[in-house]
């Protein structure tokens, strides 16, 4: 009985996590770049450059930046999402609960994401990959996290959210689909790098089928990467970090296998080694990411259930991502970018309290 109960308990989530993880590796092999067989923060910065928003080392010789792509794993798990929640009559659009706050916070989740190098997804790939420098990310992820719930044990809430439609829900993975099939039919409206971390990528159907599957695995054990850390925290449930451990072991296992485990702090693929951004960076995300209730990942999910909210989020994200970018606060494999980072990592810090502050509500008993 017990045996039954653990496998229940955790044995979708675990598999998730390994299929997560040996996806990542399997769409690197194929093509993504190294380290990065997914990663939200860095393909929604991509679908930014191939929409023009950003044009990130442009060369006016080739006539196209670094990082420009239209990612079919983002389109993947959006729609894997939906099919699935679709199916299972899971598919219920709601919102209205702090939309525009929520956009706010997004925004500054990217910053730090783009300052790191990833999401936490491809946080946990790094690590696996033998990245320390992610190790330092996963130590600022965390704490940030720990900021977050000091707030949520204080009553922090964006309020309830209301029902919606279902032409409202349907909204965001029908753009979804829409950019598919443009991208398909009319690839000349998109931007595409011919250098850079944007030309690296997996056969276009190759990625979908694998991000269909993610999202649909996604959708159905409710994986986040933040939620496993403050589950554990304030409810020691474990559930969720298991699927994050998961994750870890099949790419380790996986670059072991193909050779790829490279163990260390310098010359890690589309990674630096600036320590104290790489924390701080991942503080922004750990914090802002407990605001928003998930990682960048769950919220993809979550749009594609129906979650107006989680499609503002996510369209915070590709304007953080421009943001970030235009103003010089991305970095690259060199360091951290060329404009004001400190000051735009502090802002958001202080955005985040503010936000923190204003919007925790007071707690019977």
């Amino acid at each position: 009985m017990e045996k039954e109960s653990f496998v229940k308990r955790y044995g979708l989530l675990v598999l998730t996590g390994l299929v997560v993880g040996g996806a990542a590796v399997l769409l690197t092999a194929l093509g993504n770049p190294a380290n990065m067989g997914f990663c939200i923060a860095c393909f929604l910065r991509d679908i930014a450059g191939a929409l023009n928003f950003q044009r990130a080392g442009f060369d006016a010789e080739l006539g196209a930046g670094i990082v420009q792509y239209v990612r079919p794993e983002i389109i993947g798990l959006v729609l894997g999402s939906t099919a699935i929640a679709l199916a299972r009559k899971e598919f219920r659009p709601k919102g209205g609960s702090s939309p525009m706050t929520r956009f706010i916070v997004a925004v500054f989740v990217m910053i730090g994401a783009l300052v790191f190098l990833g999401c936490p997804l491809r946080m946990v790939i790094r690590i696996g990959g033998g990245d320390l420098n992610a190790v330092v990310g996963l130590v600022g992820f965390a704490a940030g996290i720990l900021i977050g719930i000091v707030f949520l044990k204080k009553g922090f809430s964006l309020r309830r959210a209301y029902r919606q439609s279902m032409v409202e829900g349907m909204i965001f993975p029908a753009l979804m689909a829409v950019l598919l099939v443009l991208v398909l039919a009319m690839p000349g409206l998109f931007q595409f790098s011919k250098s850079g971390p944007g030309s690296m990528h997996a056969p276009l159907l190759a990625a979908l089928v694998v991000a269909l599957v993610v999202g649909v695995l996604a959708q159905r054990s409710r994986l986040c990467m933040v939620g496993g850390i403050r589950d554990a925290v304030l409810f020691k449930d474990f559930r969720l970090i298991s699927a994050f451990a998961a994750i870890f072991v099949a790419v380790l296992v996986g670059n072991l296998c193909l050779g790829k485990f490279h163990l260390g702090f310098a010359d890690q693929p589309v990674a630096h080694s600036e320590w104290l951004w790489n924390l701080l960076g991942m503080v922004l995300v750990g914090w802002g990411s407990v605001l928003l209730g998930g990682c960048p990942l769950r919220q993809l999910i979550l749009a594609g259930e129906g979650n107006t909210d989680s499609a503002v989020t996510v369209t915070g994200y590709v304007v953080g991502a421009a943001v970030a970018h235009n103003l010089g606060l991305a970095s690259s494999a060199t360091g951290i970018g060329t404009g004001p980072v400190a000051l735009a990592v502090a802002v958001g810090f202080v955005v985040l309290a503010v936000i923190s502050a204003i919007n925790m509500q007071k707690l019977e008993g």
